[in-house]
């Protein structure tokens, strides 16, 4: 398997992760850019997370994962996804 499948599992598992919380969550979680390491198979992968939009109806965050070895790391593979808000009545 090569260096970039290896980082899309591992960018599978996190965008699962930080895709189940609500747009709520993400808001107080991500005010600033987050950047963590996480292990997988044995290995060191760096993730980024960071809120693209905070709109009224929704929330738009990126996901990215590398493995801090230049140069492939200068282009992590990187995915989004968008979380709608929940509305309140009036």
């Amino acid at each position: 398997m090569s260096r970039r499948q290896l980082w899309r599992r591992v960018l599978d598992v996190e965008v699962t992760r930080w895709s189940a919380r609500s747009a709520e969550e993400l808001i107080e979680e991500l005010h600033q850019l987050r950047n963590y390491e996480v292990e997988f198979e044995g290995r060191t992968y760096q993730v980024e997370v960071q809120m693209l939009e905070n709109t009224d109806g929704y929330v738009h965050v990126a996901v990215a994962v590398d493995d801090g070895m230049l140069p492939a790391a200068i282009v992590p593979a990187c995915d989004s996804f968008v979380r709608p808000k929940r509305h309140r009545s009036s």
